[in-house]
């Protein structure tokens, strides 16, 4: 990366940061992964209870390391043995100290924009825990709400249901068929195995510091 589109990312970076603020939402910027890591352990007290939602970026940044590294409490779905026991976790989520995620897109000016199919990361997103950690790269910070949508549609939402084997339109060419008839926020495709079902934006918040966002000068996740 050159040093002029370094600083592009910075300046971008930082304009987010300062909005997100403005939203009553804490903002951090980290130099790369490991600096992303120093931060979320700065945010947690050992013995929390923490979970997390379905997230490559938690995994790429080595924040889910540090999530299963013994020093806290980590309500973790993927060691249940049934649907009933991963239902359990998403409920006792609610009551965790920490919930962990990703953002599918920041706009620059301050908003938080999330999609799910399941949504218990939305759910605990909203409410719940008493404080949401953001780990999101620089790949997802975009200029406004609608360019969010189309980042789904077109960069998170395909990989994502590839991934998680869904039989979707999307994970055959790419992008939501909802773009050729102007891909407006809730359009997109029938299948049972849709993912992009509960859209959330999350702009100015009652609870002040209560969601955290580490911006990272890295590309991490969808």
């Amino acid at each position: 990366m050159n040093e002029i589109m370094k600083r592009t990312i910075e300046r971008k970076l930082e304009r987010t940061a300062e909005n997100l603020r403005k939203n009553n939402i804490d903002a951090y910027i980290a130099e790369d992964c490991a600096d992303a890591v120093k931060i979320t352990e700065s945010l947690m007290k050992e013995n929390d209870t923490i979970s997390c939602g379905g997230s490559v970026t938690l995994a790429e940044s080595g924040v889910l390391e540090l999530m299963k590294s013994g020093k806290y409490n980590f309500l973790d779905r993927s060691q249940a043995s049934d649907r009933e026991s991963v239902e359990d976790i998403y409920r006792r989520t609610f009551t965790a100290d920490v919930f962990l995620t990703s953002a599918n897109a920041v706009t620059e000016n301050g908003e938080l924009y999330n999609v799910d199919g399941n949504s218990n990361r939305v759910a605990a997103i909203l409410y719940g825990p008493k404080s949401v950690i953001f780990i999101v790269g620089c790949n997802k910070v975009v200029r406004t709400v609608d360019d969010a949508v189309k980042r789904v549609k077109t960069c998170a939402a395909p990989p994502n249901a590839d991934r998680l084997n869904c039989n979707t339109p999307c994970t055959v060419t790419g992008e939501c068929v909802s773009l050729k008839a102007g891909g407006d926020m809730p359009s997109g495709c029938r299948s049972e195995g849709r993912i992009c079902c509960n859209y959330v934006v999350s702009a100015w918040q009652r609870n002040k510091g209560r969601m955290k966002v580490i911006l990272v000068k890295e590309s991490l996740g969808f």
